[in-house]
């Protein structure tokens, strides 16, 4: 197989030669996938700070434009509770909930948000290291198992890039592609690769409104971190990670 074949994908005539021929399961009526991951009623949730609550993220947009860049080196400055709010409101929080959509901080081709976000947690005040789900519907957190050696495990998984563990909080972002794939079909690995920059790059300009930095990550072996945050690999699997903390 030639490089080149793979860049079909990326491309609209993909979705223009084979579309007519396609019944997408919306148009088959079948019913759509959940807007949102569930979780058991056993799992401890986190209530987070209102957006109607924020104090923090006040610099301009200009200025937030002109201090962006990737920040591979950390202080040991926590994040506080409201920062991680703000960070995860700016990069899927939900503005308005329909039955079928959800209207957020990003755009997303239908709205349909195939996203979900994990947190690899080292240091926020007021909450324990270790795994974290955020749940975009409810504001809140979900706490996920915490293994003792996480930090080892997420830098051996991310090929030793140590800025990965030095963070206080490594975003890591899953794709249930089915939400996109339900409306869109082939046309769904392309919409799904410009969404997810849009997650990223609010979160770039979020984390420099609190002095904070970023830096997106796409070399990680994807097993090792699916199997880390406990997700399937075919059905959920990861497809970005961005560590943050204070400089």
């Amino acid at each position: 197989m030639d490089i080149k074949d793979f860049r079909e994908v990326m491309k609209s005539t993909l979705f223009d030669e084979v579309g007519e021929t396609i019944i997408t399961d919306q148009q088959k009526k079948l019913p759509q996938p959940p807007l949102e991951k569930g979780y058991h009623e056993d799992e401890k949730l986190i209530s987070l700070i209102s957006p109607d609550n924020f104090t923090c993220g006040n610099i301009s947009l200009i200025d937030a434009l002109k201090n962006r860049k990737s920040r591979r080196v950390f202080s040991e400055k926590q994040l506080t509770l409201e920062e991680l709010s703000f960070l995860l409101w700016s990069t899927q929080g939900v503005k308005r909930a329909t039955k079928n959509a959800t209207f957020r901080t990003v755009p997303s081709g239908g709205a349909r948000h195939p996203f979900e976000t994990y947190l690899a947690i080292f240091n926020v005040e007021g909450l324990e290291s270790g795994l974290y789900r955020y749940l975009a519907l409810e504001h809140k957190l979900v706490k996920l198992h915490v293994p003792s050696n996480l930090k080892e495990h997420l830098l051996e998984a991310c090929y030793d890039q140590n800025f990965v563990v030095s963070s206080a909080v490594t975003f890591i972002w899953t794709a249930i592609p089915y939400r996109t794939e339900w409306r869109y079909n082939v046309a769904s690995a392309r919409i799904m690769l410009m969404d997810v920059g849009h997650v990223c790059e609010n979160l770039y300009l979020a984390s420099e409104s609190i002095n904070a930095g970023t830096c997106a990550v796409g070399a990680y072996e994807q097993n090792k971190i699916d199997e880390l945050i406990g997700v399937d690999g075919e059905d959920e699997f990861t497809i970005y990670l961005a560590p943050v903390g204070k400089y």
